[in-house]
C-alpha cells in the first residue's frame, strides 16, 4: 500500500528520518457550480473518506463536516500511430462540505493582469528606445560590425 518506502536503520545519532504521507490531494475547479461551503478534490485512489476528513483536519487544520467520494474511471482512447487501445488512468474525486458559515473562494490567479499588460508595454517601450539609440549611435560606422561598438 506504501508507495514510499522508508529508509533502514542505520548506526549514530540523530537518526534524520523524514516521514512523508502515502496520499496526495488536489483542489480542483468545479465543473458544475457548488454551494460556497463545499470544496472539491482529486486525490489518490487509495484514500478513504475518513482518510480525507483526517489529512485535513490535522495538516490544514480545516473543519470538514461531510465527504462524498467518487471514482472516475479513465477514458479509453486508441493510439494514433499504432493503433492498440491505451486506458487513462483512474481519479477518485472527493466533495468536502466546511461548515454553513465557511466560504470557500477559489484564488484568481490572472487578478493583476490589467497591471501586467501595462507594465510589458512599458518595457516594450524602454526597449525599442534603447534599440533606436544604438542604431542611431552606430549609423556612421558602416564599415564597422554592428556587435563591435563602444
Amino acid at each position: 500500500m506504501s508507495t514510499r518506502w522508508y529508509p533502514i536503520y542505520q548506526r549514530g545519532n540523530p537518526q534524520l528520518r523524514v516521514f512523508l504521507p502515502n496520499f496526495w490531494m488536489k483542489i480542483v475547479h468545479p465543473q458544475k457550480k457548488q454551494l460556497p461551503n463545499i470544496v472539491q478534490f482529486h486525490c489518490s485512489m487509495e484514500m478513504t473518506k475518513f482518510d480525507i476528513k483526517n489529512y485535513l483536519e490535522k495538516i490544514y487544520h480545516i473543519p470538514v463536516v461531510d465527504v462524498r467520494t467518487k471514482i472516475a474511471i479513465g477514458k479509453f482512447r486508441r493510439d494514433v500511430g499504432k493503433g492498440y487501445v491505451i486506458k487513462d488512468d483512474d481519479f477518485k474525486t472527493a466533495y468536502v462540505t466546511l461548515p454553513k458559515d465557511m466560504k470557500f473562494e477559489y484564488p484568481d490567479i490572472f487578478a493583476n493582469k490589467k497591471d501586467d499588460a501595462e507594465e510589458e508595454q512599458k518595457a516594450l517601450g524602454d526597449a525599442k528606445k534603447n534599440f533606436q539609440n544604438y542604431i542611431d549611435r552606430n549609423k556612421h560606422r558602416t564599415d564597422v560590425p554592428s556587435w563591435f561598438t563602444i
